[in-house]
């Protein structure tokens, strides 16, 4: 596959891991890490990462990380739908730049969907303010 790359150990996602870049928590256990993007598409568009094995793809992984990926995502996003109560929810995952890919460390986006309420444009517009990604943190935190 000539879109995979070789796994940067200084992506944002790994400096996030290791505590070296701040992030907004919802949730983190031995497997995951989900917080939220500062770039959201909706309100409570959060993202779930493995905080091990080094992936930087969907097809780099061992069927039994993704598994244990895959669970990750559904409990995060089950706790975005109870503590937001949108319309609907997007869970996407990007594979290569051409796919829209930019941060280069295997990520799912559960992205809230709201009725009459147009989505934002993947990575594009301004970083929402701290304060209101805290307070839909908090939120669905308390759904664990």
């Amino acid at each position: 596959m000539t879109f995979v790359q070789r796994y940067d150990a200084d992506n944002i996602f790994a400096k996030i891991i290791r505590g070296e870049m701040a992030c907004i928590k919802a949730y983190e256990d031995e497997l995951i890490l989900a917080f939220m993007d500062i770039f959201p598409q909706s309100d409570g568009h959060t993202l779930v990462i493995p905080k091990k094995p080094p992936a930087t793809s969907f097809f780099d992984n061992k069927p039994s990380d993704l598994s244990d990926l895959i669970i990750g995502v559904q409990k995060v996003a089950k706790a975005v739908d109870a503590a937001l109560s949108p319309d609907g929810v997007r869970i996407i995952q990007f594979n290569g730049s051409e796919a829209g890919q930019t941060v280069f460390h295997i990520h799912f986006h559960i992205i809230p969907v709201y009725a009459g309420v147009a989505l934002g444009r993947h990575g594009d517009g301004a970083p929402a303010e701290a304060s209101k990604l805290q307070a839909l943190a908090a939120k669905i935190a308390a759904h664990f």
